[in-house]
């Protein structure tokens, strides 16, 4: 990067970087909600770690990486709730799922040509690339996930709290759950190339984590969680800007840091 600090915040590179990274946080701030409520952080684990083979066939075979990485993450969540359903424990599932997924996309990218060098803009992102193309992408998939958590918000709310209340009031848990890991994959699908596939998962935890002592109802958690993100984006690339730090570690370290400034004046995580 060339030029004063100041010249740099204009370059169209980081204005593009900062729409992206607004995009993604809008989206995981209340998904994330979920994510800590249910306890589902290995999930968004290993979703996100089966992207590296949907990046490595979707290269494989020259079509669309985002779809490729979608196509493979509702594959893994499919398997992880067909598994779980029948009756296999959870945890264990995800950590097979989750690093036979990683191994099994960093074998296939071993076979791609030209990915091997890029392999660490899939694992770890690399927002300052993001292209206008990657732009459109980002943001539709943030707002087919925020319409779904806007149309489903109290029957996800209710099944996630009491799941016997939610099937007293008519609403099904299997299928707010299925919403759920629909939200899920796609936000992974269109982030990977933000944050990486080892990373995306911070996004989902760590803003919501940060605003879970401080919210007295589910709406407030989630906007607080999504203020956090766009602190979190903010100050990441503000330090990748005059650190020269790579951009995508650099957002989940503020996240990391905003969370443990706010630790102390939490009211508890029950």
């Amino acid at each position: 990067m060339t030029g004063t600090p100041v010249t740099l915040l204009f370059d169209d590179y980081l204005i593009r970087a900062a729409l992206a990274g607004l995009a993604v946080v809008l989206a995981t701030g209340p998904l994330g909600c979920f994510v800590v409520w249910r306890r589902m952080a290995y999930f968004g684990d290993a979703t996100a770690h089966a992207a590296i083979l949907g990046v490595a066939l979707s290269l494989s075979l020259g079509g669309p990486v985002y779809l490729g990485t979608l196509g493979v993450a509702l594959a893994m969540g499919w398997l992880v709730a067909h598994l779980a359903g029948r009756g296999e424990a959870v945890d264990t599932a995800l950590g097979v799922l989750a690093h036979g997924a990683l191994a099994a996309g960093l074998v296939a990218a071993s076979f791609v040509p030209g990915l091997r060098g890029d392999l660490n803009a899939w694992l770890f992102g690399d927002i300052l690339l993001v292209r206008p193309v990657d732009l459109l992408w980002v943001w539709g998939g943030a707002a087919v996930v925020l319409v779904v958590l806007a149309w489903r918000w109290q029957a996800m709310v209710t099944a996630t709290v009491n799941e016997e209340l939610a099937m007293a009031a008519g609403i099904r848990p299997g299928t707010e759950r299925l919403l759920l890991t629909l939200a899920m994959a796609i936000i992974v699908a269109v982030s990977i190339r933000v944050v990486g596939a080892l990373l995306v998962s911070a996004l989902l935890v760590i803003p919501a984590a940060s605003a879970r002592g401080f919210a007295r109802s589910p709406e407030q958690m989630a906007l607080i969680a999504t203020l956090v993100g766009v602190l979190s984006v903010g100050v990441g690339l503000g330090a990748s800007l005059f650190a020269d730090s790579p951009a995508g570690p650099s957002i989940i370290a503020a996240a990391a840091a905003i969370f443990l400034v706010l630790l102390p004046f939490r009211r508890g995580l029950a």
